[in-house]
């Protein structure tokens, strides 16, 4: 079993996708790399609000910048970011409604 503080960070892990806006970054990153202006257009995000989720999310080590003078280049840390994102999105849509569900657990 996770210890706390494991527990804590897995918690953390989950603020940060939290949001509809970052989920759209991190998918976007998830079909290849993308610098600010890349992902503002593939987003439909304004650029400042692009910046600030990418700022939160190279802090939880979900992606990483490569920087090549002016131009900064992000992608996903790793394919483990995808893969929670992915089976995230599965799992919504095989959940069952809520009135499913208490029948399937009603005597």
């Amino acid at each position: 079993m996770p210890d706390d503080e494991q527990l804590e960070r897995v918690a953390e892990l989950f603020k940060a996708l939290g949001t509809a806006s970052r989920l759209r970054i991190l998918t976007s990153l998830a079909a290849g790399e993308g610098s600010v202006s890349s992902l503002v257009q593939t987003t439909g995000l304004s650029q400042p609000l692009v910046s600030q989720h990418l700022r939160l999310l190279r802090s939880m080590n979900l992606v990483t910048v490569t920087r090549s003078g002016r131009d900064a280049v992000y992608a996903l840390t790793d394919e483990h970011v995808a893969h929670v994102i992915n089976d995230a999105i599965a799992h919504t849509g095989e959940a069952p409604s809520k009135n499913e569900l208490v029948a399937s657990i009603a005597p």
